[in-house]
């Protein structure tokens, strides 16, 4: 059995993997939930599946989930630093890194150290401190196994290629709510009109992050990272069906994608069982009922923090840490209202051309970074 450590498992990705779970119970055993705020799901979660040990982040919950879970076997923990401690006990052999945003760094870290294998929900990871990360994958011999759906499906279509030469990857995006706006209405959405995504079901900050189009940008410096690419190498495709989750032109011309129904769940299993694919009833793709897949190039004018995150992976060092913590800060503010949509680009870039960049981060430069990033980035709102 594969024993699993969930971080984020009250999110979108981590009751997904909960669902796959159930799909195979007997290849199973989830070990480790952790939730930062939703004690009510965790309380539910952890009663079902029985594992060694919970963690809530919001110390504030701590009381209310010892006492829900007095009379159960399961060891309880609160805060960010019992997260980084429980990726490293023994019961665990991959780890599913689903928490959002920056705070799925340092787990990742411990996790790798300890020698776990990686389900990699948190592209962050590797925005912020990519080349850290994979020296470290390098150093302790583990892998990372992509659950993003367009990064999973570079890695299928990667599979029995050997060494045979990528010349680019093609990733694909669904354009977000407002592919077909023009600049003006951008200036007037409001977050309930941002948080309607067409094809996908995903939680509030991933999805304000489509609408922008910064999830696409994070996208490319997350596959930069995971397959040893040149920015030039990653080519951005609007693909508003979402059925071709990616793909991967080789030197010879051949391009190979991967298609599917938009179902996480799917990605989610190949990454938890790779290289088997056991069965399961996730939902179908007829082909018969496609009438069309259609492609667009992505307009970097209109959608400017596809272009900052662009212009984070070309500078390098620790400018993509920046990117991600102005955006964190922003995307948080846009949904309280306190920023326009447009607003938060305006946010970004300012905080790109303020904080210090350094050209050979370490783990420490980054940690300082975001924290600079994030207190500039809230003086501007």
């Amino acid at each position: 059995m594969k024993q699993i450590a969930i971080l984020g498992s009250t999110g979108s990705i981590g009751t997904q993997t909960l669902e796959v779970v159930d799909q195979h119970p007997e290849r199973y055993s989830v070990e480790i939930l952790t939730a930062n705020n939703n004690v009510d799901l965790l309380i539910k979660q952890a009663k079902k599946y029985k594992p060694n040990t919970v963690v809530i982040a919001n110390e504030d919950k701590y009381n209310t989930l010892v006492d829900a879970l007095f009379n159960e076997d399961i060891k309880v923990f609160a805060g960010s630093k019992s997260i980084e401690d429980v990726v490293e006990f023994s019961c665990v052999d991959i780890v599913v890194t689903a928490m959002v945003g920056y705070s799925g760094l340092l787990p990742t870290i411990k996790a790798i150290k300890a020698k776990k294998q990686i389900a990699l929900a948190n592209k962050e990871t590797l925005v912020v401190a990519g080349d850290i990360i994979q020296e470290l994958v390098r150093e302790n011999n583990v892998n990372i196994f992509p659950v993003d759906s367009e990064h999973s499906a570079i890695f299928q279509s990667l599979v029995g290629e050997g060494n045979n030469e990528i010349e680019k990857i093609l990733l694909t995006a669904s354009g977000g709510p407002f592919r077909n706006k023009d600049i003006n209405f951008l200036k007037t959405v409001r977050p309930q009109d941002a948080l309607k995504h067409p094809n996908w079901d995903m939680g509030a900050k991933i999805t304000i992050d489509s609408a922008s189009m910064m999830n696409k940008g994070f996208e490319a410096i997350e596959a930069k990272w995971l397959f040893n690419l040149q920015p030039e190498q990653i080519e951005v495709l609007v693909h508003p069906q979402s059925i071709i989750h990616s793909g991967v032109q080789f030197r010879d011309g051949a391009v190979k994608a991967q298609l599917g129904a938009p179902d996480m769940k799917v990605p989610i299993q190949y990454a938890l069982n790779f290289p088997e694919r056991p069965a399961a009833d996730f939902p179908r793709m007829n082909l018969f009922e496609l009438q069309n897949l259609s492609f667009e190039k992505p307009d970097f004018e209109k959608f400017r923090n596809l272009q900052l995150a662009f212009d984070a992976m070309h500078k390098g060092g620790n400018m993509a840490c920046i990117v991600n913590a102005a955006n964190e800060i922003a995307v948080d503010a846009f949904l309280k209202e306190k920023i326009s949509f447009l607003g938060m680009t305006d946010l970004i870039e300012k905080c790109m051309n303020q904080i210090s960049f350094i050209n050979k981060p370490n783990i420490q430069d980054y940690i300082e970074t975001d924290n600079a990033t994030r207190e500039f980035a809230k003086t501007l709102i």
